[in-house]
């Protein structure tokens, strides 16, 4: 089969590679629908994080089952499944407690695992997928084509603007900014509007992105950065700043803004990959009661609360997905996200 290989910086590469099979009693099969390109791949791709040698890469799919493990008992050859970004069982006693990024028995795409050999990686025509009956979420029936996106960002970027959302105790009657206009961002928005905000406003300074944003209910732009973003917020919150920031980047930059953008005793949601940013200004947090809470989001426990909404209809969160093209075309996926001529790629196999 052929799948994504990722060698060094900016050099990805489609590639004919074995096909998976089942190994441990536990784990699926599955075929891949719909694929995508991260933020986080991004990383690898620009070398900031180096690639030590070849492997798989991708860690966003949908698709269907074509084989199960004897010990499988509820994923069901014929499924139409959501992978989260990572493997876990939903059994321990992290995954329990919300956190199943934690899981104790878990791992993650396209790395050494422990469940026998190399990760597969997302990007490629078929996954075996580790602990099935916990990774895996099956929809109702076969979705209709234009559902696909939708459920696809269930795989990590809904999920995760949600928990940014959640992280910052974002209800009803909040004020919220959101920092990032990426796709995480840009969810951040959607979940926002979701759980009740009165008002949200998106920092972009591109207009297609800020389009969409208002779209997706934000209120207002602010497309300003550094200190002249800070005044423009807290200009437009009665001088003091929202109740919640959502940080959505993961560069001390953005962590900047959030902090500082904050009302005192005001609360941030941090989901952006923190990749080159600085440590938390403790000093700043102690004198302003600033909390900071978030980190890398656990999709997999909040599928089942959003799956419902983008089912119907009502929560259409694949609308960041802007460009689609064939898994051959990989490279160029990659290329139009590191020069932000996409919001979000979509890949077909």
């Amino acid at each position: 089969m052929r799948a994504t290989v990722i060698h060094a910086a900016r050099d990805v590469r489609l590639e004919t590679v074995p096909d998976p099979v089942l190994s441990t009693g536990a784990d699926a099969i599955v075929r891949v629908v719909a694929a995508c390109v991260c933020g986080s791949d991004l990383w690898p791709y620009r070398g900031v994080t180096p690639t030590e040698e070849p492997h798989r890469i991708g860690h966003e799919f949908v698709g269907v089952v074509e084989e199960v493990g004897p010990d499988v008992q509820r994923i069901r050859v014929g499924d139409f499944v959501i992978a989260p970004f990572y493997v876990c069982d939903m059994t321990c006693a992290n995954c329990r407690n919300g956190v199943s990024t934690s899981c104790l028995h878990g791992g993650w795409w396209g790395e050494d695992d422990r469940f026998g050999g190399f990760a597969d990686g997302g990007q490629g025509e078929r996954v075996r997928v580790p602990l099935a009956d916990g990774t895996l979420v099956a929809t109702p029936s076969m979705p209709a084509p234009e559902l696909v996106p939708h459920l696809l960002t269930l795989s990590d970027v809904m999920g995760t603007g949600h928990h940014a959302a959640v992280a910052a105790e974002v209800g009803p009657g909040s004020t919220v900014v959101v920092v990032g206009d990426g796709a995480v961002g840009l969810c951040a928005v959607l979940a926002a509007k979701r759980l009740g905000a009165e008002r949200v406003v998106a920092m972009s300074r591109n207009p297609e992105r800020q389009a969409l944003a208002r779209e997706f209910g934000a209120d207002e732009v602010v497309a300003e950065r550094g200190e002249e973003g800070i005044a423009r917020i807290h200009e437009l919150f009665d001088g003091i700043g929202p109740d919640c920031v959502l940080e959505c980047v993961g560069t001390a930059e953005s962590m900047d803004q959030a902090l500082r953008s904050a009302r005192p005793g005001g609360r941030v949601g941090f989901v952006g990959v923190p990749n080159g940013g600085a440590e938390l200004p403790i000093r700043r947090m102690f004198q302003t009661n600033v909390s900071v809470r978030g980190g890398v989001a656990p999709v997999r426990n909040y599928v089942e609360e959003l799956l419902p909404e983008v089912w119907d209809g009502s929560l259409q969160p694949g609308r960041v997905f802007d460009l689609e093209l064939p898994l051959d075309d990989i490279a160029e996926a990659y290329a139009a996200m590191d020069e932000r001529r996409a919001i979000k790629v979509l890949v077909r196999p």
